[in-house]
């Protein structure tokens, strides 16, 4: 299954109008959005030899967001997310941003927002666990610090919110993903909140829930797009 029926039209080498209609469906695309709502809107993708960084950017966050979740539920008595930094800044962040910042010269408003933004969670959310950032040792109150992480993570479930509202009804994938994020974010935030053990292993099942989903997005698009990448393969190369 395909997530997106228009993610390869750039890698096509064509010039393409897209139509922005309410009547495109699940498979249409997901970006851009009019200043008129409700309005169509006719807009051009132009020809591109950038390969589509999305498999990249949802592998970083699916592999990013599991492994996080693994740890909220304490799987294999683990009870401290530190050794998620290393991941949050290299993999969910730093990958997952420079996937963003490729989407944007293949027209991909969407994807090009939705990298980044999370890029910039994953590394700002790995900075607070950094001992060198002192961040931590500022809060001598342990509940002051457990407000404040759940305000972060409000933050990010409003920013989610937003995102999934731009996908429902145009991508099924996405939009089953986003939805599973936002519940993990608003779980987690409320076990921030109130110190409840079973509220953050409800949040950390949400999270695994949105990593296989992430998983089988990547993989979904990855395979999708390798057999395009082979036909566009000089013909030697496929006999050598």
């Amino acid at each position: 299954m395909s997530t997106t029926n228009n993610s390869n039209d750039v890698e096509k080498g064509r010039v393409q109008n897209i139509s922005n209609n309410a009547g495109n469906g699940a498979g249409a695309d997901v970006e851009p959005f009019g200043p008129n709502s409700g309005d169509p809107v006719s807009y051009q993708r132009y020809p591109s030899h950038i390969a589509n960084p999305g498999p990249t950017g949802v592998f970083a966050f699916a592999m990013t967001t599991f492994l996080l979740s693994m740890f909220n539920v304490g799987t294999r008595g683990v009870s401290h997310p530190n050794v998620v930094v290393g991941m949050a800044i290299f993999a969910g962040g730093l990958t997952q941003f420079i996937a963003g910042m490729w989407e944007f010269p293949r027209g991909n408003v969407f994807g090009a927002t939705a990298f980044s933004t999370y890029g910039s969670f994953w590394m700002s959310y790995a900075t607070i666990f950094i001992p060198g950032s002192g961040i931590l040792a500022t809060f001598s109150n342990p509940q002051e610090l457990n407000n404040a992480i759940g305000l972060f993570l409000i933050t990010w479930f409003i920013v989610t919110f937003i995102f999934l509202l731009a996908v429902i009804r145009r991508n099924i994938a996405f939009s089953i993903l986003l939805a599973l994020l936002d519940i993990a974010f608003a779980l987690l935030s409320a076990a921030e909140f109130t110190g409840s053990a079973a509220v953050q292993k409800a949040g950390g099942a949400f999270g695994i829930m949105t990593g296989l989903v992430a998983f089988y997005i990547g993989a979904s698009e990855l395979l999708h797009a390798e057999p395009q990448a082979i036909a566009r393969l000089p013909q030697g190369l496929l006999h050598t």
